[in-house]
């Protein structure tokens, strides 16, 4: 079926999903002859488009990919209903027909909706389409519960966007936990309980019975086995897929038991004429519903296309997967279910209050790495994945906990790294050597690992950076694939350009539409250039999970309060009004380790006025849910204590509402001791300053954490307006060299020179900067402005808050509390049955 001496030959596609795309795309690339002539019919009225980012959609994101070139028509709107095998023709839905020489069934799959009464309802869909999801989102406008029925990935995606559509939101799972062809039950436990925490019901291990109506005729509630119900005025089926073979069946093309038109290892049918790829396949006896394999099965058939001589053959893929779901990182690689009667050891850790759970199955001699399941904490997935298979580069727990981070000239050659697109380890050193490339962006366009979910990206780079060392090129420091700047030049980029949005900075420095790791990043630069309100237009979009609120997510959808009290010094009329919110919303108190009243159990629709009654009593934000200044603790200092010898509160709260609302790359913390006796722990923070007979000793670069650092002595015996000009710098300086989410600590120990170089840049001006930075920290104090008092001067801002968008003062009802100790707290979910 080759064309190596044939010009102008027909090529059909019908179909024109990721798979459809990644066809003709490759088939373009390499038809440098322009052999062949590409007509793609699809059924949808829009062109092909990213199936793996769907839920997107909802947030505004752009999910089409590039249009095909030149040579290629595409049809959309219309569905290939027929195949006359002789004549080599197809009939379209528009009563069209084609002729082809070559013909690529890539008809993808559809939902699978188990057959119970009631799936016929209103307000029951499906979630595989643009099309479906804006269903989805005009018919629950009116609507204040929904569910999904299947707890896979798309599932938990699903019941994800239904919450965010305003609706209480429950997943419905026959099998026993989460996510079931993916991770091993304690994973699947593990996962639940970060679902839960997101307020998401879970019901899992009893099946689904039927779909009943209310009194409208529209679907109410789902009925378990068990004859539990769940109330769902919005169905969504997510439990699973069946191929699209219909075009094969009613041609006569062998299907499998099971669905799916039977292919050989190059995805060609019995008839040599017509190919078959993508979830619509069935090859070896496996329909793939993975973007990677179908992928694959696009490139096999284009080489074959291309040349009777090739040998290009479908071989399989790694089902290996790594994904942030809701917020989650969730990972399983290799054969994650393996046990003891198959020869095989498993090792897991497991740390509920972290919410981490980590499991490695390795074999009988703990020599061979099989395979495993990382949820809360997948940072190691690059790693474990490369050796699976292999020996395994340290001890079970070593690989674990860390220390056996693999270099990229480590990684065997064969070793799948981006299993979407199937592309090794020695794939992209080739590609890196054979082309001279220097950066991620050419790496990806060359190889397209990386450019399907993203998972592989951080290996990718570090092969990239071991490739360039080994040949002595200076290795970049790229803040991600969009932008060829570090955090801290992009910092300069938008000072110095006076930028003021993430569209501005990515049109004019950068390329696409951003990730989460680069805007939230540059939301940070934003905020700490002071170029508006976070909430305010664009910025709310590209905000942490915390800052959407201005509050503090809690395990069971609540907020927690906590306003500023500078220095820990705080009047009995605050205090009464602390209690009195309290008490009249129903909230937790706890005093906090830096010297506040912490309220917990605020639901979203509450905070505008919990923060009213605030701050008309003189209180502010105190930033605890931002990367920003969060307190300066303080003693009594010499007011009080007998040992004191300098007034530490009054240099507290002097010193905390100076750097208050001030957003850095990481949370700050201070704090002020009168004495020697250093009461106020000013050693374990970023900046920390001791009383003397004589001044004041400051400190720097300390934190507590898992991972705890000792302040280093900067300075001592400062005068009050040396104290404030040295720390004004040194945040100044940390806010615009820091990377992205490092803490001063980490900074300070990776500055070319440590403490030394700091006190030449902040004390000697080396760097000729000192009177930028002061002006930078002016410009802040003046400018300062409290982000609640802002938010709820503006009614915009005030109308994000809200537990449904169709009855905004409706509190959530799956929000249940008990009593304990004479204050509220969280009832915990159901074990699971």
């Amino acid at each position: 079926m080759g064309a190596d001496s044939e010009t102008h030959r027909r090529l059909v596609v019908a179909g024109h999903g990721p798979a459809s795309h990644r066809l003709v795309e490759a088939l373009r690339e390499r038809d440098t002859a322009g052999t062949w002539t590409i007509t793609v019919i699809g059924e949808e009225s829009r062109g092909a488009y990213d199936r793996v980012a769907l839920t997107s959609h909802l947030d505004g994101a752009d999910l089409a990919y590039p249009a095909h070139g030149g040579g290629v028509t595409v049809v959309t709107g219309e569905r290939v209903t027929a195949i006359d095998r002789a004549a080599r023709t197809v009939t379209t839905s528009a009563g069209s027909v084609t002729a082809y020489d070559a013909l690529v069934l890539a008809t993808g799959s559809a939902p699978f909706v188990p057959p119970v009464g009631g799936r016929d309802l209103p307000g029951v869909f499906v979630y595989r389409t643009v099309d479906d999801l804006d269903a989805i989102r005009d018919y629950a406008r009116d609507r204040a519960t929904g569910a999904v029925v299947g707890g896979g990935l798309l599932g938990l995606e699903a019941a994800r966007a239904i919450q965010n559509l305003g609706l209480r939101s429950g997943v419905v799972e026959a099998a026993p936990w989460l996510m079931p062809r993916q991770l091993d039950e304690g994973g699947g436990a593990m996962l639940r309980r970060h679902i839960e925490g997101l307020g998401i019901a879970v019901h899992a291990g009893v099946p689904l019975r039927v779909l009943e109506a209310g009194e409208d005729g529209a679907v109410a509630r789902i009925v378990l086995a068990d004859g539990s119900a769940v109330g769902a005025e919005v169905v969504v089926f997510s439990a699973g897929i069946r191929p699209r073979d219909e075009l094969a069946r009613a041609c006569g093309l062998p299907v499998g038991e099971r669905g799916g038109i039977v292919v050989d290892a190059s995805c060609r049918t019995e008839d040599p004429a017509i190919w078959a790829i993508g979830e619509c396949a069935l090859v070896g006896g496996t329909v793939y519903g993975l973007v990677g394999p179908c992928f694959s099965m696009a490139e096999v058939v284009a080489d074959r296309l291309l040349s009777d001589a090739s040998t290009a053959v479908f071989e399989g893929a790694d089902t290996s997967t790594r994904l942030k779901l809701l917020g989650v990182d969730v990972a399983s690689f290799g054969d994650p279910f393996a046990g003891p009667g198959e020869e095989a050891l498993g090792v897991t850790y497991t740390d509920p209050v972290a919410g981490v759970y980590k499991r490695l199955v390795v074999s009988d001699d703990a020599q061979t790495l099989l395979g495993g399941v990382l949820v809360g904490d997948a940072a190691s997935y690059g790693t474990l994945r490369a050796h699976v298979g292999g020996g395994l580069p340290g001890t079970p727990e070593q690989m674990l906990f860390g220390g056996t981070e693999t270099a990229g000239e480590d990684l065997p050659a064969a070793t799948v790294i981006c299993s979407c697109n199937n592309v090794t380890a020695e794939g992209i050193r080739c590609a890196i050597s054979e082309n001279s490339l220097t950066d991620m962006a050419d790496v990806k366009d060359r190889t397209r690992a990386g450019t399907s979910c993203g998972s592989c990206v951080p290996l990718v780079k570090r092969l990239l950076d071991a490739e360039l060392t080994a040949a002595g090129i200076e290795v970049g420091t790229a803040l991600c694939e969009h932008f060829d700047h570090s955090r801290a030049e992009l910092f300069d980029i938008v000072r110095a350009g006076r930028i003021t949005s993430f569209t501005q900075l990515v049109q004019e420095h950068g390329r696409g539409r951003g990730c989460d790791i680069c805007r939230p990043a540059v939301a940070s630069i934003l905020a700490s250039l002071g170029t508006g309100h976070i909430l305010e237009g664009e910025q709310a979009a590209l905000q942490d999970t915390n800052d959407h609120f201005l509050a503090n997510l809690q395990k069971n959808g609540t907020y927690s309060v906590v306003p500023r009290v500078p220095g820990g010094e705080i009047t009995p009329e605050k205090l009464i009004v602390i209690g009195e919110v309290a008490r009249d919303f129903g909230l937790y108190t706890k005093i906090t380790g830096g010297q506040r009243i912490d309220m917990f159990g605020a639901r979203v629709e509450q905070l505008p006025d919990i923060w009213r009654r605030l701050v008309d009593a003189g209180f502010e934000s105190g930033h605890a849910y931002g990367k920003a200044l969060r307190t300066v603790k303080s003693c009594v200092g010499s007011t009080w204590c007998r040992y004191g010898v300098q007034d530490s509160a009054a240099m507290a709260i002097r010193l905390e509402l100076r750097y208050r609302g001030l957003r850095a790359p990481h949370k700050l913390k201070s704090a002020v001791s009168g004495c020697a006796r250093e009461c106020a722990e000013a050693q374990s923070k970023d900046f920390g300053v001791i009383a003397t007979e004589n001044g004041w000793n400051l400190y720097l670069g300390g934190n507590g954490g898992m991972r705890p650092r000792h302040a280093d002595l900067f300075a001592t015996d400062l005068t009050d307006d040396q104290l404030i000009t040295y720390i004004d710098r040194f945040l100044m300086f940390y806010i615009r060299t820091a990377d992205r989410l490092q803490r001063t600590a980490t900074w300070l120990e990776s500055l070319d020179g440590g403490l030394d170089y700091l006190r030449e840049v902040i004390v000697d001006d080396r760097l000729g900067i000192c009177a930028e930075l002061d002006a930078a920290m002016a410009r802040h104090v003046a400018g300062y402005s409290d982000e609640w008092r802002d938010t709820l001067d503006d009614p915009g801002r005030l109308s994000r808050f809200v537990s449904f968008v169709n009855a905004p003062r409706t509190p959530d009802p799956s929000i249940a509390f008990e009593v304990e100790r004479d204050q509220i707290k969280p009832i915990p979910p159901a074990v699971p049955r």
